[in-house]
Order: C-alpha cells, then sequence, then structure tokens
C-alpha cells in the first residue's frame, strides 16, 4: 500500500519562493533524445554480500550503454524536477492537501486474518529461520534529465540495513540485504509515471524469483511517497512483484519530512509480509501482530503520542516503520513484526524446492528430538 505524504513538500515551496535552494541542489544532465522505444541501461555487478559495486560515476557516464553524457552523477543530489511548479504545486503552497485518486493496489480488510491462517498451514508447526538475507536488483529510473544520484542510492541501501538491523531503535529484525545488481535505466515515461506504466516498467526488467525484492526508483505523484506489493499476492500475479519509490525520499532527498529513506524501509515491510499497524482500525485482528497496539488512524507529523484506540490502554505505535509519521518520528519495528517477516519468508517467498527441503529438515530434526525424549 501507498505511503503518502502529508506535508507541504520542499519541492513546492522551492516553487513558490517560500524556501532557500535545497543544500547540494546541481544542474541536472544535458539530454540526449533515445529513438523510439529505446532504453538506455548500464548495469553494475559485484561479487555477493558486497556494500555495493565499486564502478566510479565517471566510468558510468562514459559506458557507451548510456545514451547522454554530463557531469558525473554524484553531483545530481538534490536535482529539481522539470514540470511547471506553480500549476502543479498551488495548493499545496497554500498549505492544503490535494485530493488523489485511488492508489495502485491495497490489501482488503479481511486480508490479515486470510494471511494468519495461511501462516499457520505453511509452516505446519515448523519455525522460521533466524536470519533472512534478501537479494535486492536496484532499477534507477531517469528521463535523461532527472534521477537519483548515486549516492543517495548507495545511502538509501545503507539505511535499509541499519533499519532492519535496529540501529535506529526497535529490535534486529534478522532480515538483511545483498545487492544482487544495480542498473540505470533511461524511459521518460517509467520515470514519470510509474503507476500508470507498472505492468510494462516491471515486466520489462524485473530479475529473480519470489525472493528476490526489485526496488524502483523513479518519480511519483506528491503525495505518493511509493507502493508495494504483499508476498501473498505473488502466487497470482509474479510480474508486477516488487517495490516502487519516489526518488526524492532517499536520503537527502528534497521531500522534506520524508527524506531519510524510510519511505523504502515502509514499502519494503510490506513486500516482506507486513501490513499497517492502523490495519483494520481499533478492531481485531488489526494488523495480525501482538505487540503492535492497534490504532484508529494513520499517525500524521511527528507527535509525542497519541491513542485512538481506548480504552485498550496502549498508546498508538507512533515510532513505528510501518505507520505513516514522517521520517524523523520514525525508528523501529516490533519483535512480533520481525518474527512475522521470516515467518512470511518461509510461507510465501522461499522459492518452492528450498522451502519443502527446509519443512523436511525441520520435520527430521523434530523427529530426532521425539525420539530421544
Amino acid at each position: 500500500m501507498a505511503r503518502r505524504a502529508t506535508a507541504v513538500s520542499l519541492a513546492c515551496l522551492l516553487a513558490t519562493g517560500l524556501a532557500p535552494p535545497h543544500r547540494g541542489e546541481a544542474a541536472p544532465l544535458p539530454a540526449r533524445t533515445p529513438g523510439p522505444g529505446a532504453v538506455a541501461a548500464v548495469t553494475w555487478a559485484g561479487p555477493p554480500h558486497t556494500p555495493w559495486p565499486g564502478t566510479s560515476d565517471a566510468a558510468l557516464v562514459g559506458s557507451p550503454d548510456v545514451a547522454w553524457t554530463g557531469a558525473p552523477y554524484a553531483t545530481l543530489v538534490g536535482a529539481s524536477d522539470t514540470s511547471d511548479p506553480a500549476a502543479r504545486c498551488a495548493p499545496e503552497a497554500a498549505g492544503r492537501v490535494r485530493d488523489r485518486g485511488p492508489e495502485p493496489r491495497q490489501p482488503q480488510p479481511q486480508d490479515v486474518g486470510r494471511v494468519l491462517a495461511e501462516l499457520g498451514k505453511g509452516l505446519a508447526g515448523g519455525r522460521a529461520p533466524g536470519r533472512v538475507v534478501v537479494p535486492v536488483w536496484v532499477h534507477v529510473l531517469t528521463d535523461g534529465v532527472t534521477r537519483a544520484a548515486t549516492a543517495a542510492v548507495k545511502a538509501q541501501f545503507a539505511t535499509l540495513r541499519d533499519a532492519y538491523a535496529g540501529k535506529f531503535g526497535g529490535v534486529d529484525t534478522g532480515v538483511t540485504f545483498r545487492l544482487a545488481g544495480a542498473r540505470l535505466v533511461r524511459n521518460a515515461e517509467w520515470f514519470a509515471d510509474p503507476t500508470t506504466n507498472e505492468t510494462a516498467m516491471k515486466q520489462a526488467l524485473r530479475k529473480g524469483g519470489p525472493e528476490t525484492l526489485n526496488l524502483y526508483i523513479a518519480q511519483l505523484d506528491r503525495q505518493v511517497l511509493g507502493f508495494s506489493t504483499y508476498p501473498y499476492w505473488y502466487k497470482e500475479n509474479p510480474q508486477i512483484d516488487g517495490v516502487v519509490v519516489d526518488w526524492r525520499t532517499l536520503p537527502g532527498g528534497s521531500f522534506t519530512g520524508y527524506d531519510r529513506g524510510y519511505t523504502a524501509v515502509h514499502e519494503i515491510g510490506h513486500w516482506l509480509g507486513l501490513f499497517h499497524t492502523f490495519e483494520n482500525g481499533c478492531a481485531n485482528p488489526g494488523d495480525g501482530i501482538d505487540d503492535t497496539p492497534p490504532e484508529a488512524s494513520p499517525t500524521e507529523g511527528c507527535p509525542e503520542s497519541k491513542d485512538t484506540c481506548t480504552p485498550d490502554g496502549q498508546p498508538d505505535p507512533v515510532h513505528n516503520f510501518m505507520d505513516y509519521a514522517r521520517d524523523a518520528c520514525m525508528r523501529e519495528f516490533t519483535a512480533g513484526q520481525a518474527a512475522r517477516m521470516r515467518e512470511m519468508w518461509v510461507v510465501y517467498r522461499t522459492p518452492a524446492p528450498t522451502q519443502a527441503a527446509a519443512r523436511t529438515e525441520e520435520g527430521g530434526r523434530l523427529a530426532a528430538r521425539s525420539r530421544h525424549t
């Protein structure tokens, strides 16, 4: 489900002269028009488990696979979009939140109960692994003028690892990420509207099976920061599996309040099987996790605390990555969420042969223990 922005964006404040320029802003790369349907891409490859390949930006610019030239991409820390700011930002500059259309896809209230039943059946008395390593393919979209800086993409990858390791607060979830590959893709339509073009984009670019996270970095509507598929959707439509985030939400991005890279943390939480903490409001089963208190509505801004489900006596989980607070307010996953992600991994994300072997191995251990008791 998409994460929404609930505050005036810095990009729009800039457009109306209400804020100083974003630090680190630089001129965009000069564009070169590709042929019809052309996609210029460069793929980095590195050994497994490396934080990021060592390919330099200068080398990427000079690659024959890239259909444009210019300054090293690392200078594009805060490059702004090129659309008409007055037309798109007037309501936001006036302090109003615009209405928006329906999200690409979202779970239904009854899905939490359905997933809990499927997990119980799928685990069949077995246990989730203590550690999960997620291979990640990163697809950086560009229109040839605007894109996420390489430094920001690297920072995003580090943020994912730190957030899921509990380094900002909460628990170590037991989930970590391994870069399988990254590539730069030039396609103006996909970059500017990855929602409408989602199917075509993902069918062309997606790598791997259910266990591979495909992260697409593009430009979304100003009130939709990102969106994700859920693991229990994979069987019915594997081609659309993955996470899409706005490049301006990466660490150091121009979306004020949402500039620490936590949009990707939030959306990948969905990809790993977590629902919002406000799922089903105050009604059972909530988000299906015991140690995330229910809340009637999403958190906005960064409140010290709130309690929307009295008289249960538990404050809302305003600091949880699966709420809707600003990045400065987010910092944690719970132990229950950590266990749920690893359970979902076994049931929905582990390729079938590996899953069967894991269950057989677990069954063997249980039988061995029973023979010695």
